[in-house]
């Protein structure tokens, strides 16, 4: 195999990191991927919104199709100072590529270039369709990115049939964790209200700290489910609690409280609402609750998409993977709507989002094979 640092794939991802797209300037990332599959005859569509960049990329017109999801944007460095070299300067030491975005994730969309073009130069005539799906706003408040280009497709009658998504899924080696699933996300701000008045005459006032006690413990206590194979019991967790004048001699007139809900495919949003409406009712409080569901959670089972992953790991990276949910949301909960099958796998995600971001130079290449193998498995439906 190529050297690691002198291969297609690094030199792709290092021209990638070198441009600081912190979210949601995509700093030109989508034309220089556009640019490397041009050539390749990929029909190309912007759809961007709101200030964000969004690129819809297809080869092909037939199913099935195989669709390379992520994002060009990058969060904010954080102190320079803090770095050992400049974070958007691509530098390597120790065996290590180091660079915001680095891992999270600009060597999974040069690794998807990457395969692409490798397959394609080797099976022109291919099945199905290759696609790629790329926004510049994940990494901030993610509503104008994914979420429209999944709009428009739907709106169109356009259904994926395959998708992975190269978020950094890695734990401690290369392939040894796909994300096959995701859990939703539902969060409430409650308003308890109560009188407000002189902690010396109570009988005066009405303290909706204390009156919301009572509910908090029951709400805390609660086991909302018992999760499945794949997702852990849902979680309800209050974040903050605010209330009163600042005075210790003053009982607040209201309390406010933020909480939110991860939960899996066992329990569906309205659920979780009206479970915890009946809480906070049957404790006869007066209160506002207002709900904001920012992710739905998404799962893919052992179908076809996560056998040929699986089997590309362990052929490329000599690793049997593990399939996992954990952690917080993606943009595969948009994707899930027009696609049967999403998983998320990347490399190792230890560094993401701190200074001095990195990826093993020696998993680069290995990345970018993996997915082509991908690409064999799902697209040449006569091969041995």
């Amino acid at each position: 195999m190529t050297p690691a640092s002198s291969g297609d794939t690094f030199r792709f991802a290092c021209e990638l990191i070198s441009r600081p797209s912190v979210t949601p300037d995509d700093r030109g990332c989508l034309d220089l991927i556009t640019a490397r599959l041009t050539p390749l005859g990929f029909r190309f569509e912007r759809i961007d919104s709101g200030g964000v960049c969004n690129l819809w990329a297809r080869r092909g017109d037939t199913a099935p199709v195989l669709c390379f999801a992520g994002h060009t944007d990058v969060v904010p460095a954080g102190p320079l100072e803090g770095w050992d070299s400049p974070p958007f300067e691509p530098t390597i030491r120790g065996g290590q590529l180091f660079g915001r975005g680095a891992a999270d994730m600009k060597t999974s969309l040069a690794a998807f270039v990457t395969a692409i073009e490798r397959f394609v130069a080797a099976h022109p005539d291919h099945a199905g369709s290759i696609a790629l799906l790329l926004t510049s706003d994940e990494e901030g408040i993610a509503t104008h990115g994914t979420v429209k280009v999944v709009e428009a497709l739907a709106a169109r009658g356009e259904r994926l049939d395959y998708c992975v998504v190269g978020e950094p899924t890695s734990v401690n080696t290369l392939g040894d964790t796909i994300k096959n699933g995701r859990r939703g996300s539902l969060s409430g701000t409650l308003r308890v209200k109560g009188v407000q008045g002189h902690v010396a005459y109570p009988q005066l006032a009405r303290n909706p700290i204390h009156e919301f006690a009572p509910a908090l413990a029951e709400l805390a206590s609660i086991r909302w489910d018992e999760g499945n194979e794949f997702f852990p019991p849902t979680t309800w967790q209050v974040s903050n609690i605010h209330a009163g004048t600042g005075a210790n001699n003053v009982i607040p007139g209201a309390c406010e409280v933020l909480f939110n809900f991860r939960f899996g495919s066992v329990s569906s949003a309205d659920e979780l609402r009206q479970r915890t409406h009946a809480v906070l009712d049957r404790h006869g409080l007066d209160y506002e609750l207002d709900w904001h569901l920012s992710g739905k959670p998404f799962l893919t089972g052992r179908g076809k998409l996560v056998a040929a992953l699986s089997a590309a790991i362990l052929d490329i990276a000599g690793v049997d993977t593990e399939l996992s949910t954990s952690g917080g949301t993606s943009d595969g909960r948009f994707i899930a709507d027009i696609c049967s099958e999403v998983v998320e796998f990347g490399p190792v995600n230890a560094t993401i989002h701190k200074v001095n971001e990195s990826v093993a130079l020696d998993a680069i290449e290995p990345l970018s094979a993996i997915y082509e193998r991908t690409l064999n498995a799902l697209l040449l439906p006569n091969r041995d």
